[in-house]
């Protein structure tokens, strides 16, 4: 990318307490909407519109509500546009309405929501990813339940057969072939990614989801070549990302999702995922960690605040020297200023807020006394505001 991570203050907790620091003034040249490169991609801002879930497809193909959804994220300003997590298997999504990019029909679909994205200015990424044993449930404003194959679930998977709370399935631990069976699934989205016409991929490694559960101990108790010791536990993320850097152009970027604490004693920590970004660093294929937390063990004791999750973001760029995205209750622009000006990260990736007002990255923009152009069609609201 463009800009080298900057030092910054050290952080004594970074899973709690964020650095203090000064919050730029507005009008004042602000570094949120300054453009940033990855590779051959300029964003035309640090805004990144998260992967969020939706649960509102059938047989994993897009439509109109996606082309509304994320279109509406792209129109409202945001620099880089996310779809959600997409499985690489039918047995690879949440529930049996989440999007998936194993067929031609998917591709070509969601190549119509790219057109648009990119039409409005933003970047569009996709985020590839894998439930594991988290899949096979219902939509969670249904109460979000096992799902059994009689009621259109499926069997899930994982590292063993542990499932991930009494609630979920017993999951059928994979064999090393069924593990190199996802990696082949995972490259062979990421060049129906390709021809969609996405110029980013995230592959998500949290929220308890396969790859997270072959990187924590609370979830990996293997002892053959996918389990065992630190490196170990890495080795299914390392052949996923091998597989889609086979399919993903050198020139474009590949972001990785991470959950860098369980929030349980003895899962991982800062401390252990700061390692896994070095190891992704030192290979070359990822250019930017996307961090986040949790999701892994329902015994996770976390308590959520504007930011929490930003120190660690500021960790890994520090500590790691790669690109990072914070997440995770960042609501206001003058937050979101400080973040990304005081050099505690690159990004800033929105999620709830935006589904409130997808035309936050305009409103911030005013806020802060930057330009950011309107749609024309939109341009007499300005004065709304």
């Amino acid at each position: 990318m463009s800009d080298k991570p900057a030092a910054s203050a050290p952080a004594s907790a970074p899973a709690s307490t964020p650095v203090p620091s000064a919050i730029p003034a507005p009008g004042r040249d602000p570094q949120l909407f300054k453009p940033i490169s990855f590779r051959s991609v300029t964003a035309r801002n640090r805004i990144m519109i998260a992967p969020m879930c939706q649960y509102s497809v059938p047989d994993g193909l897009v439509g109109d509500w996606h082309l509304a959804h994320l279109g509406g994220f792209a129109k409202g300003g945001a620099g880089i546009v996310f779809a959600e997590a997409t499985g690489v298997l039918p047995e690879g999504r949440i529930t049996p309405w989440c999007p998936g990019l194993w067929s031609d029909a998917q591709e070509t679909a969601f190549a119509r929501v790219v057109d648009f994205v990119a039409g409005q200015g933003a970047v569009p990424a996709i985020q590839l990813a894998h439930a594991g044993r988290k899949a096979s449930t219902d939509a969670p404003w249904r109460g979000g339940g096992l799902l059994a194959p009689d009621q259109g679930g499926w069997q899930p998977v994982g590292p063993t057969d542990a499932a991930f709370s009494p609630a979920h399935a017993v999951p059928t631990a994979l064999t090393e072939d069924g593990i190199h069976r996802i990696a082949d699934a995972f490259a062979a989205s990421a060049a129906r990614a390709r021809r969609a016409g996405f110029r980013i991929i995230e592959v998500h490694g949290a929220h308890g989801y396969l790859l997270h559960s072959f990187l924590s101990p609370l979830s990996n108790t293997r002892d053959d070549a996918f389990g065992g010791d630190a490196d170990r536990r890495m080795a299914a993320l390392m052949l996923v990302l091998d597989a889609v850097r086979s399919e993903w152009p050198a020139e474009l970027p590949l972001f990785l999702r991470l959950s860098c604490s369980d929030w349980v004693e003895g899962g991982l920590d800062i401390a252990a995922s700061v390692e896994i970004a070095k190891r992704v660093k030192a290979r070359g294929d990822v250019d930017l960690i996307d961090c986040s937390s949790g999701g892994g063990d329902p015994r996770q004791k976390l308590r959520a605040y504007p930011g929490y999750q930003v120190p660690f973001a500021e960790a890994i760029r520090r500590e790691a020297g790669i690109a990072t995205a914070a997440v995770g209750l960042i609501t206001q622009p003058e937050h979101a200023e400080e973040i990304i000006a005081n050099g505690r990260a690159d990004l800033v990736a929105l999620a709830r807020v935006t589904l409130g007002d997808p035309h936050w990255p305009l409103r911030a923009a005013k806020a802060l006394g930057a330009e950011l152009p309107w749609p024309d069609q939109y341009s007499r609201g300005i004065l709304q505001l």
